[in-house]
């Protein structure tokens, strides 16, 4: 819990005491905490700022100050100081104030406002966010013909900063996301409205460190429903270790798509329009699934990596003349990669076919396109996953992961990485689940307890892939050798490693 909601509940612990415990005569100041405990409301919300977790909190502290007034001003020998001392009131009164504390504790403990770990890197972090139109394509995610394809990009950066800097937040449009989530995954609206007091290790629009000329670039996507945050905990990672990151939110795979003039595109039906589209690329059907009148006879994956291509394109161009004055100079494109969580994964993989720009491709946790099972990467290629009895007891835990979908993540990404060329890198944690590849595991604490995350842990997940990301990239954009590429690791023995040489 944040400072004065801890505070908050300890003073209404303590107010609940001196109402129901008779005081001696010594302490009888103490009966004063109730009203300060209403004060400490007062305090939270302008302070912290309200959410729905807190209002347990909120209303004990009102009704702790009812019953308060109502034994200091009511007298005993009045017409209600007989119910006011009736032994039943009394019990039930008590007891229902035990439960409002247990629920008024407990609630915004299991559903905190979580903070990220520093990064281990030595440089401090930057972030701006742009919009950027492709005036060359048109926006299939929307029934407008005129529209063209529009992109909400946010890019992280080696900063900087001074310690006094306040922290980006976590997510620029929360409630437009947290609704989005809520409404495509169908629980409450409010569920995740308190990710809007998360904050990051990032600084907005700090100075870029200035100890190299340049830093190497890697693209990153989010997986269905996401956004473009969701890795936060393994792109400020990568960001202290010397590169720049560039985000994008893709209409259609995202949740929602917030855009500068207000208009959003919200993420489709997971189940009636996404995937078909995605299906007809790992498996094409005879049958050509359409998108707004618009045929995809591969699907929607070589659409959304059309969007790589031309973030690519808009980085040159920022790397020329940056308009806001920030990273004019400091892109090394000649050493980008591109990393993806799930469906971002598929992207990543589709994009390092077309997009001979890039350099190294990190693919996490989903399977491959029919086109890249066939034609093969060039790049060098690391694949995290899990083995398939994990993601079978995923299944059972928290659901998901029908039978084929395991065979097809399991053989795809095995048949790609067996067909490289080069260097590639499969990495298997036993006992991770696929939330753990994001920063979802973080909201809440009790998921390991009740099957939503994988018996690994979160932060042993979360060590595990940054190890492995930042060793993947510094070895095929740095050129810098690392130990933990050659073979088993000692500080990893969970970890399944496999590699290949040309």
């Amino acid at each position: 819990m944040r400072p004065f909601e801890t505070l908050l509940s300890l003073a209404n612990l303590l107010a609940f005491f001196v109402l129901a415990i008779p005081l001696p005569r010594e302490v009888f100041w103490m009966r004063y905490l109730v009203p300060i405990a209403l004060l400490i409301v007062i305090a939270q919300v302008l302070v912290e700022g309200l959410r729905w977790q807190m209002v347990p909190a909120y209303t004990l502290a009102g009704l702790l100050f009812l019953v308060w007034v109502l034994q200091n001003i009511v007298p005993l020998n009045g017409p209600i100081g007989p119910i006011l001392t009736n032994r039943l009131v009394v019990g039930l009164t008590v007891g229902l104030g035990v439960l409002g504390l247990v629920i008024s504790i407990v609630l915004p403990i299991v559903l905190p406002v979580f903070r990220f770990p520093h990064p281990t890197g030595p440089y401090q972090i930057g972030t701006v966010t742009s919009h950027w139109i492709d005036t060359s394509r048109p926006e299939t995610f929307t029934v407008d013909p005129n529209a063209h394809r529009e992109l909400m990009v946010q890019i992280w950066y080696p900063a900087r900063t001074e310690s006094s800097s306040p922290h980006a937040p976590y997510i620029l449009d929360p409630d437009a996301v947290a609704t989005a989530l809520a409404r495509l995954h169908n629980y409450p609206d409010f569920t995740l409205k308190h990710l809007k007091y998360v904050t990051t290790n990032a600084i907005s629009s700090a100075p870029v460190a200035d100890d190299r000329p340049n830093y190497p670039v890697l693209i990153f996507l989010e997986g269905l429903t996401g956004y473009r945050q969701m890795n936060t905990f393994q792109v400020e990672e990568l960001v202290s270790h010397g590169y720049i990151v560039v985000g994008i939110d893709q209409p259609g795979a995202a949740a929602t798509v917030v855009f500068p003039d207000g208009h959003q595109i919200v993420g489709p039906s997971v189940n009636n329009v996404m995937q078909p589209l995605i299906h007809q690329s790992f498996s094409p059907a005879e049958t050509i699934p359409q998108l707004n009148g618009q045929a995809m006879p591969l699907g929607i994956i070589p659409y959304f990596a059309q969007d790589v291509s031309f973030t690519l394109d808009q980085l040159a161009s920022i790397n020329t003349t940056d308009p806001k004055n920030i990273l004019t100079g400091k892109l090394d494109l000649q050493h980008t990669g591109v990393f993806g969580m799930s469906l971002g994964g598929t992207v990543s993989a589709e994009a390092c076919l077309k997009d001979p720009r890039l350099k190294a491709c990190l693919i996490e946790d989903v399977a491959m396109t029919a086109t890249v099972v066939q034609q093969g990467l060039h790049q060098p290629g690391m694949f995290i996953t899990r083995p398939a009895d994990t993601m079978r007891l995923e299944r059972q835990t928290a659901g998901g992961w029908a039978e084929q979908d395991i065979v097809q993540t399991q053989t795809t990404m095995r048949s790609v990485y067996d067909s490289l060329p080069g260097d590639g890198y499969f990495v298997q944690v036993p006992g991770m689940y696929h939330i753990d590849l994001t920063d979802l595991d973080l909201l809440s604490p009790i998921f390991p307890t009740i099957g939503f995350n994988g018996p690994i842990g979160s932060q042993r997940a979360h060590d595990i892939v940054n190890a492995y990301s930042v060793a993947f990239f510094d070895k095929h954009l740095k050129g810098v050798a690392t130990a933990l590429l050659d073979g088993p690791a000692k500080p990893y023995p969970e970890v399944l490693f496999e590699t290949r040489r040309p």
